[in-house]
């Protein structure tokens, strides 16, 4: 076994796409993410060091972003895991510098839900390693505990009420609505109802860049009469111009996600004096490493940040809850997984209680798993006969 952290040297990265019991139907302004009754794929993956390893998750979803299964267990098996091999496990910047090698950034990053899973799986190694969890490696937790957001997705407004009495039941005191699912008017009127079952709660939206620039405006102006705190990705990712045009003119401030892959798509974004609030999501971003340059810089640079997730299965859940933790994150988050699938594969993992979740304490993402369930879950996406 080796001594210290740095004897740890990358010897095997393994991946296991995985069909997950879905709970609800789930979706946003590109198409579904979740379908009740069908299984909901992830892909775990396992990296090893030394007679020591770590967990990590990639979340396929074609309708919010271009990867899906096949090609991040391809992308990871075949690029990833060969640029890697042999490498020290702790020296993630130097991992991040290969994986960029074998998989450009393109305009600003490249792969990133892959690469996401590999960087979360080194973390997790690294804290199991060490035997303290990922904030105490970093050195910085600011909170306990991390307050979640219910999800209002695809409902009607008859049906909104109903979703969120749903969620009231169950301790939570926060809202997100997807919005940009239907005109505009069906829109309003489902955040309207959202608004009138809970009169009191926080409320965001999430467009999932679904409207125009005189369409985000239109419902800006309305939502601000509903007491919307957030505006999130009412653009196309690219639409710099357009972004900072609604960013100045709309009366709720303006929350970029899809817009963010790279730190450095931040960095523009406060030149131009485009943004008003950055989302903070791992995989988006991809993984901790990445996630935390994006988070610093925000920080640094006066820009709110809040915290989003890919409706993760439990390790993915645990990942983001350790980063928002480091910067200290006191707005609710979108960190749905729960809400829309399980996961059968984990032993003790995140205690989650009247929509609070703890960030856990165990080593590395202080999620433990099961590998004979994992494997028992796992499915061939590469066969075509599947």
């Amino acid at each position: 076994m080796p001594t210290s952290l740095t004897d740890l040297t990358i010897d095997r990265v393994e991946t296991f796409a995985v069909a997950l019991p879905t709970r609800r139907s789930f979706g946003v302004s590109g198409g579904a993410v979740a379908v009740a009754g069908r299984p909901s794929l992830r892909v775990l993956v396992k990296v090893s060091a030394d007679g020591m390893h770590g967990w990590g998750e990639a979340t396929p979803i074609p309708a919010w972003t271009y990867e899906t299964a096949e090609s991040i267990v391809t992308t990871i098996d075949r690029y990833l895991a060969p640029a890697i091999i042999g490498r020290p496990a702790w020296n993630l910047d130097a991992v991040d510098a290969a994986f960029d090698r074998a998989i450009n950034r393109g305009f600003t990053i490249g792969a990133p839900l892959a690469k996401s899973a590999v960087d979360v799986a080194l973390h997790d190694l690294l804290g199991r390693a060490a035997g303290v969890p990922v904030g105490v490696l970093w050195g910085q937790r600011r909170t306990e505990e991390i307050e979640l957001g219910w999800i209002v997705s695809g409902q009607s407004p008859g049906e909104a009420g109903d979703s969120v009495a749903e969620g009231r039941g169950l301790g939570y005191r926060a809202f997100k609505v997807k919005i940009g699912l239907h005109d505009e008017e069906t829109d309003i009127a489902v955040v309207a109802a959202v608004r009138e079952h809970a009169p009191r709660a926080p409320l965001w939206v999430d467009a999932n860049q679904g409207y125009t620039v005189p369409a985000a405006l239109r419902m800006a102006r309305r939502m601000e009469e509903l007491g919307v705190t957030a505006f999130e990705q009412p653009l196309p990712a690219n639409d710099i111009a357009g972004l900072r045009r609604l960013r100045d003119a709309s009366p709720i401030p303006v929350a970029l996600d899809e817009s963010l892959r790279h730190p450095s798509d931040l960095a523009t974004f406060v030149r131009l004096e485009a943004v008003d609030v950055a989302i903070a999501k791992v995989q988006r971003s991809g993984g901790l490493t990445l996630s935390r340059r994006l988070c610093a810089l925000a920080e640094d640079s006066g820009v709110q940040l809040m915290g989003s997730g890919l409706t993760d299965s439990d390790l993915g859940l645990a990942a983001s809850l350790h980063l928002f933790a480091a910067y200290g994150i006191d707005t609710p988050v979108d960190l749905n997984g729960r809400q829309f699938i399980e996961s059968p594969y984990a032993g003790p993992t995140v205690r989650i209680e009247n929509g609070v979740a703890q960030v856990p304490d165990g080593p590395g993402l202080g999620v433990e798993v099961d590998e004979t369930v994992v494997r028992e879950l796992a499915v061939d996406v590469l066969d075509a006969r599947a």
